[in-house]
């Protein structure tokens, strides 16, 4: 078994064998145990516009009730990988290092990669940080970077700077949230890996 933390229940993770989801209603936070997790820890608190949002609306930046400490101390007790938006400053909060892209051993025995979702599927470039411990293999994925002006759609108005004439649409935020079913399958394989290690 997996365990999809964070997750939306009609998402890419829903009724899948083997991966038990772990949405808003249930409480990821709650999760303790026994299988390796692959887990999307909320990032509105920690992307590019968080002090922007704190500044305007008062949400303390980094204040996501617990989320991504939760999700840190599930993979490192039970292994599995978290996924994050390139440049989270969830990441420094808990003395992870930051990506610069293939995998880096980071200073906790774990590894954290930079890839982009959009080589996987997603409409947008949707640049990405992970973190994996636990794991007895990491994937060989593409590393490369994808133009921004390859780019279908944009995600959001958070570094995707529009330039006068552009037609790109922007998608909306469950759309721009989605992970593509490669992607996951690809996260999924890193969980199960940590399983194997554990067995």
């Amino acid at each position: 078994m997996i365990a999809a933390l964070f997750v939306d229940r009609n998402g890419a993770y829903a009724n899948l064998p083997d991966v038990t989801v772990w949405d808003k209603d249930r409480d990821a936070r709650l999760y303790a145990g026994p299988w390796p997790a692959v887990a999307h820890p909320p990032c509105a608190r920690w992307c590019r516009l968080a002090g922007l949002v704190e500044a305007r609306y008062g949400h303390k930046r980094g204040d996501d009730g617990g989320c991504f400490a939760s999700a840190l101390q599930s993979v490192r007790t039970w292994g599995g990988v978290i996924e994050h938006p390139a440049y989270s400053d969830a990441f420094a909060a808990h003395g992870l290092s930051a990506p610069r892209g293939a995998w880096q051993r980071s200073t906790c025995g774990g590894w954290v990669c930079h890839v982009e979702q959009g080589r996987y599927g997603h409409p947008a470039k949707k640049a990405t940080w992970l973190y994996a411990y636990g794991a007895s293999e990491l994937p060989s994925l593409d590393w490369s970077t994808k133009p921004a002006t390859e780019c279908k759609v944009w995600v959001s108005y958070c570094g995707n700077h529009n330039r006068g004439g552009e037609q790109r649409r922007r998608i909306s935020k469950a759309a721009a949230s989605a992970t593509p079913d490669a992607f996951r399958d690809v996260l999924i394989g890193i969980a199960r890996s940590a399983a194997r290690r554990c067995a």
